[in-house]
């Protein structure tokens, strides 16, 4: 299994057999074992033709294209599951971007650094530079990242979009992840990184089922 600890909570996550749209999928590790571990019927749309060719050759259903505009092209709630693995902060429209997710799918599972991490404050007090960390761990001149943000930034942008966050897993240093409450301002200090899984606020029973305890994190 990938060494992703987010790979490894989103492939926990998801339904067997169920209808998933990775958005950026690099060279499809993630959906590969989503189809073989999950069952799962598997699409993805990645913006670089290496990283299609990549994963033509694993055998998966990928097209090239961007997630700033090529989502309107995907009908409405044609899947069960859209995922963002640690592709937020590369977007130029991360408001539009989430809200296509949770217009073609009925849940988004999305993973992010969390630029509120207190070894990222301590650095930029102590040392005025851009922090490097597990989960940001490229000098500013090469990250591809173009909007970091917090987890209390995300969980605000959820608020304004009327999603709701379904659950929250803090993840730091490649440990197992921890569920915590987003809102709280300690949850902002201790995650590296953080996964939520989100639907549309008012969702009903028939369009967005209830996720079982046990699928979410423990």
């Amino acid at each position: 299994m990938s060494g992703r600890e987010d790979f490894r909570e989103i492939l926990r996550l998801v339904r067997p057999g169920a209808r998933v749209l990775d958005v950026g999928c690099g060279e499809g590790e993630l959906l590969e074992m989503l189809v073989r571990e999950k069952g799962v019927d598997g699409r993805g749309l990645e913006i670089s033709p290496e990283g299609v060719s990549a994963c033509l050759a694993r055998g998966l259903a990928v097209v090239q294209g961007d997630a700033d505009s090529d989502l309107d092209y995907f009908p409405d709630r044609a899947f069960d599951y859209a995922v963002l693995s640690q592709t937020l902060p590369q977007v130029r429209q991360p408001r539009r971007v989430l809200s296509a997710l949770l217009r073609i799918a009925e849940r988004a599972i999305v993973s992010l650094p969390n630029f509120g991490h207190w070894r990222v404050r301590l650095d930029l007090l102590s040392q005025g530079r851009m922090p490097l960390t597990h989960a940001l761990p490229m000098p500013w001149w090469e990250t591809p990242n173009i909007h970091l943000c917090t987890v209390r930034d995300f969980t605000q942008l959820c608020d304004v979009l009327g999603l709701r966050i379904e659950a929250c897993a803090a993840l730091a240093n490649g440990k197992p992840a921890r569920p915590i409450d987003p809102t709280r301002p300690s949850a902002n200090w201790r995650a590296e990184s953080a996964l939520f899984l989100l639907s549309r606020a008012g969702a009903s029973a028939v369009s967005a089922a209830p996720v079982a305890k046990s699928d979410l994190f423990s």
